[in-house]
């Protein structure tokens, strides 16, 4: 953008400015009236010849004054402006705009409103009708026609959603609705971001044949995507993905949160020149990477920059096999005992409902295990056998313990780390040991290099490998001898560990030892997870609720409404499955927004029959200076009746003329500086000129947040309620006003609702300290945090809103609050309500206790004889008070219930009965004490 373009929208007119020598010809022939002088009726004085004098010319600087103000008054009719931004050709019947509300849009949101916002305003100005479609929606929105009073108020609630966009269901529709609008413009306003199906979608949307089509995309696309988040044997390893168009040198720096939403650790990813993948490595020891809830990416305000983890991060499923027959009889002989009691601390442990190898198997295989181990298992049957590679080759660990079937098996070099020999060696046996072994040092390229070796353990029978080229680097456990205990092998993307003693107490004391249980511990690190049971851990079939989903700026939030139960077949990211963890404290399951393998691919512009004009993505800076320029005309003027004034002599005879023009000087200078924007927004913060108009009418106020989609809900909402208030009561509101706390004048107004954002600025200490005045002085403020599924105010569970509400209380002098009870003047003020829900039910009102109530068990006046300064929500009223310019309600209420809507409109009725008028109905029960005390 050019800061100092202009332009004008009527340059023919700047054809005036040659007439400026001419009207300085006329000028200079037309001098001021000559001052006149009133001498005393003297006689000499009396004969004296009176001579007129006139001027011959005017001064120059008043000629100059003059002809200033001639060619403002001509720059201003030829309509200047600073800025000027580029609008959409004013062609087509009707014009249709698609944008795109995904993850994707989210950082620059603002800038999309805002083009949007313009376009709607050249469609006002062509009298279109106006089709906005959001892509990242349902498919049932409704998209119009709409007029573009209600297209601006639909764009200002709509919000970002941490899904993709449905590009071809959405254009289906629109395609379907221009088919009425033959010739129609269509604006595309997409996120950069290419999707499965584009082609088709575009070519459907432009089938009618559209008079010109309008393309936006960002001018580059800078998203980053955590894609990928392993929790590797050393370290836990995050990929990030960037787009492919993205070509130069990166860096970014990726964080790990806990269940608290504190950052614990992080780490660099660097790009190369070209790289659209890269990975950076968090090296931290086991336990505290297993208290990762979330891994982001920092400065990524979007639903991919941050990735949500489950139990596959942390604690591995084990499937434990045995074909001995004492595990029932004799437990501490069982094959198995030890390794449970080694693995239960930190891992899932499985076991199949039988011995037979050919169901025992293909049931834990179904069951997804980061780990197999096999006690003494040898000859595998070849269908279960097949099936095992397979699983290894994708990512499976085995751990195979030795014994007498192993020993006596043959080699199967696809599930053994080496070849074995046939036999064993024993003491007194034909490979006999003089003595049982110990444990030498661990060698340094196996898992168990940093452990010190178990000096107390010692070997008496062992299966041994025959030599080989590789036996050293295969061997991650030696004897003092040399021969291996323990050896290992990757095979694909899985590995193969073989003990080659037995899991029990009988040819070594290793499984009673110490050193097994890390021994065993460090394996399972090196295990990957097979992915979530079922998709969704569920057992059964059973659905798991949202817990916490992931919000389009990236964070982690309390489910919304429209959130429904993941189930065991549900893979796909929707609205009604968004991004996040699903379950409960007990157990979660991550669903994230882009699988490990998805790429960020620029989208192409499509090809149409009607010509594409590219537009850019801005917030609209244009600045009309025709205001400005016929406010400094009219100072202008007001300082040439001045002058013209003071050369007559008529300001120095009359005093109160010339106090008359001063106080006109001051008021044209005073809107030769005001900028129309500036009046404007003063304007809609006081919604009147002066106090006297302010109070004319009862009006409601809200708080003015700064964030366009949210104030243009609480408006919407006022204005709602204000008519139900005209419809049911004898109130008559007037426009509900949006105010600055910083500035305005807050005393006019007796409820002020203010709406709750972690997003919106935080209020300055000035501005809190007026708030705090305005409630001491008997106003109310209801704050409305609109997160009804925390636990409430003042539980332990805080929201960001919640959190962002006790920062501003905390600066206030709030009293002590309690749910509104049931014999509260509130419940009963005009309509009997025994809760007071909104777009959301299940929240309290807090409003000020009653003191000393606790001690009273008849106290039907609460708070003395006046109203609670205080009253928090979390239901979101604005939101279910909310009309469009037709009249509908402008967001569903959850769960979507008419019979909720008309409640919460009794709710708002009650609080402005409340208001106004106190307490009076609690009073009627002293009428009896008080028609006594007069002896009546």
């Amino acid at each position: 953008m050019n800061w100092f373009s202009l332009t004008f929208a009527q340059p023919f007119l700047l054809w005036g400015l040659i007439a400026l020598p001419v009207i300085w010809w006329l000028l200079r022939l037309t001098p001021p009236r000559p001052q006149t002088e009133t001498f005393p009726p003297l006689k000499i004085l009396a004969r004296v010849v009176r001579r007129e004098e006139t001027p011959h010319k005017s001064p120059w600087w008043l000629t100059l004054l003059r002809l200033l103000l001639a060619a403002l008054v001509i720059l201003a009719l030829a309509d200047p402006v600073l800025n000027p931004r580029e609008k959409a050709a004013g062609e087509g019947t009707a014009l249709a705009i698609v944008l795109d509300n995904g993850w994707a849009a989210a950082p620059d949101w603002e800038e999309r409103v805002a083009t949007a916002a313009r376009l709607i305003e050249d469609a006002r100005a062509n009298e279109q009708p106006v089709v906005l479609a959001l892509t990242a929606e349902e498919q049932n929105q409704e998209i119009g026609p709409f007029d573009a009073d209600t297209a601006l108020e639909r764009l200002n609630a709509a919000q970002p959603r941490p899904v993709p966009a449905n590009r071809p269901a959405i254009f289906g529709r629109v395609a379907g609705v221009l088919s009425d609008f033959p010739g129609a413009a269509i604006a595309v306003l997409s996120d950069g971001l290419a999707m499965s199906g584009d082609e088709a979608a575009f070519a459907e949307l432009f089938s009618g044949g559209p008079a010109e089509v309008l393309w936006a995309e960002p001018e580059r696309l800078s998203l980053l995507a955590a894609t990928d988040a392993q929790n590797m044997a050393e370290a836990f390893e995050v990929t990030a993905t960037r787009a492919a168009s993205d070509t130069g040198p990166r860096q970014a720096v990726a964080f790990a949160s806990d269940d608290r939403g504190r950052r614990i650790a992080e780490t660099t990813i660097t790009f190369g020149a070209g790289e659209t993948r890269a990975t950076g490595a968090m090296r931290l020891p086991f336990e505290l990477r297993n208290d990762f809830v979330s891994v982001g990416i920092e400065g990524q305000n979007q639903a991919a920059g941050l990735r949500v983890l489950d139990e596959n991060s942390k604690r591995r499923r084990i499937g434990l096999i045995s074909q001995s027959e004492a595990d029932q009889a004799q437990p501490l002989l069982s094959p198995l005992y030890y390794i449970e009691r080694a693995l239960a601390p930190f891992a899932d442990l499985m076991q199949p409902s039988s011995a037979e190898l050919t169901e025992a198997l293909p049931e834990l295989l179904e069951q997804n295990p980061a780990v197999i181990v096999m006690a003494d298992v040898g000859t595998l049957p070849a269908a279960p056998r097949q099936a095992l590679i397979d699983w290894v080759n994708g990512g499976g660990t085995l751990v195979r313990f030795a014994g007498p079937r192993l020993a006596a098996a043959d080699n199967d070099e696809d599930l053994l780390p080496v070849r074995l020999r046939l036999g064993e060696r024993s003491l007194g046996g034909a490979l006999s040991w003089t003595e049982p072994q110990p444990v030498a040092e661990f060698p340094p390229n196996g898992p168990f290099s940093d452990l010190a070796p178990p000096r107390d353990v010692t070997v008496n029978r062992q299966v041994l490998a025959e030599p080989s080229p590789d036996i050293v680097e295969r061997s991650w456990a030696n004897l003092a001898d040399g021969t291996p205990l323990v050896t290992g092998v990757s095979r694909g993307e899985g590995q193969i560990v073989l003990f080659h003693v037995t899991p029990e107490a009988t040819w070594s004391n290793l499984p009673i030892s110490g050193s097994f249980v890390e021994m065993l511990r460090r394996i399972v690190q090196l295990s990957r997870n097979q992915g979530a049971l079922n998709n969704a851990g569920a057992e059964g079939g059973r659905a798991l609720a949202p817990y916490r989903l992931i919000s389009a700026e990236g964070r982690l939030v309390p489910p919304s409404g429209e959130a429904e139960p993941l189930t065991a077949d549900t893979n796909t990211v929707t609205l009604k499955h968004p991004p996040g963890l699903y379950g409960s404290e007990e157990g979660v399951v991550a669903h994230n927004l882009l699988a490990p393998d998805a790429e960020l691919i620029p989208i192409t512009r499509p090809e149409a029959s009607a010509p594409i004009s590219a537009i850019s993505y801005g917030l609209d800076e244009q600045q009309p200076l025709k205001g400005p320029l016929f406010a400094t005309a009219l100072a202008l003027l007001a300082l040439d009746t001045l002058a013209v004034l003071w050369l007559g002599g008529r300001l120095r005879r009359k005093p109160q003329l010339a106090k008359g023009a001063a106080t006109l000087l001051a008021m044209a200078l005073t809107l030769a500086t005001m900028s129309p924007d500036a009046a404007r927004a003063q304007d809609e913060r006081t919604g009147e000129a002066d106090a006297i108009e302010a109070i004319s009418q009862t009006r409601i106020a809200y708080v003015i947040t700064g964030l366009s989609s949210l104030d243009a809900t609480s408006r919407a909402g006022l204005q709602g309620l204000s008519t139900f208030l005209a419809a049911k009561t004898a109130l008559e509101p007037g426009a509900p006003a949006g105010v600055d706390i910083a500035t305005d004048e807050l005393s006019f107004y007796p409820l002020i609702y203010w709406p709750i954002d972690p997003d919106a600025p935080m209020p300055s200490e000035e501005a809190i300290a007026r708030i705090d005045a305005y409630m001491q002085s008997g106003g109310t403020v209801l704050f409305d945090t609109r997160d009804q599924y925390s636990s409430g105010f003042g539980s332990d569970a805080v929201t960001p809103a919640t959190q962002r509400l006790r920062d501003i209380l905390s600066g206030l002098n709030v009293p002590p609050l309690e749910p509104v009870p049931d014999d509260h003047v509130l419940t009963k003020s005009f309509f009997i309500l025994p809760e007071f829900p909104g777009r959301y039910r299940g929240s309290p009102l807090w409003v000020e206790a009653s003191l000393g109530s606790s001690t009273r068990t008849d106290r039907p006046v609460r708070v003395g004889d006046g109203v609670t300064p205080i009253m928090i929500t979390g239901n979101d009223l604005a939101g279910a008070w909310a009309l469009d310019a037709s009249g509908e309600p402008l967001l569903p209420t959850v769960p979507n219930d008419p019979l909720q809507r008309l409640y919460a409109y009794r709710a708002g009725v009650n609080i402005m009965m409340y208001m106004l008028t106190g307490n009076y109905k609690s009073d009627q029960v002293h009428v009896p004490v008080l028609l006594e005390r007069l002896g009546q």
